[in-house]
């Protein structure tokens, strides 16, 4: 006769659970040992990527200042804004800088004058876009253009905060009546100094950013290009050629590559870029998620907001223009201060 409160002895299912039991234990214990080494190897990396990367130094050229003066008539204004790319940290002369080549390529394709002012700050995150733009807007510009996202994926910002301040940005300024074409985050997994694993997890993060800047800035009526990798094969095939000395930005080289991909979109966002009659394969309207994915990861994509049927919208959202540049990673490099001169800068759009 049982008594109550006695206990019943252990069976084989009681067996089986304390083994199951025992195996969780140590399958969490070997996942979170295997999760402490792995976040010690990224922390390891990263420290190690730090050390080999030089911390900036000497400012970079400034591009300021009127090109092709002596063209008659009211000159177009362009304004830089963004991060060390933008500022084209790595080179030594003005005639090498990103503004420099854009202004050139610009007044030389719209024979018009070009006046250019920088306000691009080595170091800046999205965050810091807001002093630039508020700078910018007293110059009355007309177009913008936007490089920014490396630091702050260096810097772990949340996608949403950083997505957010550039927005704030590209809306101010349509606001005020000016264009804005936006260079995308580029692939830090290029970056030479930067290890597996902890190079996957940049090419991952740096992606994921660049898809979300370019849903983004289509939606606040701006132009996207991606960056990508800075851009595409030569940078993997000729990496002391196309970075500069620290090995994290571009060289002058590196710079002429950015300047022919994002010329064309500047000069379709003034409504003045030569547009084939016919879409080369990967081009055509997309869902702007869908075509914001393939941007980032095809260099020298660009993405714009498009009608069809005579609207913006579709089943899965606002529709887009994505567009691709065939030269990249083929043919000679554009050399710096004559880069204007060579088809790629003379705009393929």
């Amino acid at each position: 006769m049982g008594v109550a409160g006695s206990v019943v002895p252990p069976g084989p299912r009681w067996h089986r659970a304390r083994q199951v039991a025992r195996l969780a234990a140590i399958g969490t214990g070997a996942t979170a040992a295997a999760v402490a080494a792995t976040g010690g190897v990224l922390l390891g990396q990263a420290r190690q990527a730090r050390r080999t990367i030089p911390m900036a130094q000497a400012p970079p050229p400034r591009c300021d200042g009127v090109y092709a003066a002596k063209i008659p008539g009211p000159p177009l204004t362009m304004v830089i804004l963004g991060d060390s790319s933008a500022a084209s940290y790595g080179v030594a002369r003005r005639r090498e800088t990103l503004g420099s080549l854009l202004a050139t390529g610009l007044s030389r394709r719209l024979h018009r004058a070009v006046r250019v002012h920088r306000f691009a700050v080595v170091g800046a995150l999205s965050a810091g876009l807001r002093p630039q733009v508020e700078a910018a807007l007293e110059c009355t510009p007309d177009v913008a253009v936007i490089l920014v996202g490396g630091n702050d994926i260096t810097n772990r910002t949340p996608y949403s905060v950083a997505v957010r301040h550039l927005v704030d940005a590209v809306r101010t300024l349509r606001a005020a009546g000016c264009e804005v074409v936006v260079g995308t985050c580029p692939d830090l997994g290029a970056i030479r100094p930067i290890q597996p694993p902890l190079r996957w997890l940049a090419r991952r993060w740096s992606r994921q950013l660049a898809t979300a800047q370019t849903v983004a800035v289509v939606e606040a009526g701006g132009w996207t290009v991606s960056l990508g990798d800075l851009l595409g094969p030569r940078f993997a095939a000729e990496p002391t050629r196309m970075f500069a000395w620290d090995r994290f930005h571009p060289s002058a080289e590196g710079y002429a590559m950015a300047a022919a991909a994002l010329l064309p979109t500047v000069l379709s966002a003034l409504g003045s870029g030569e547009r084939r009659p016919t879409l080369a394969p990967g081009e055509g309207v997309r869902s702007l998620p869908q075509a914001a994915h393939e941007a980032a990861r095809n260099a020298g994509t660009e993405v714009s907001g498009t009608q069809v049927r005579g609207r913006d919208h579709g089943p899965a959202g606002r529709w887009a223009q994505l567009r691709r540049r065939a030269f990249f990673g083929v043919g000679p490099v554009p050399q710096p201060g004559t880069a204007a001169d060579s088809p790629q800068l003379e705009g393929l759009a």
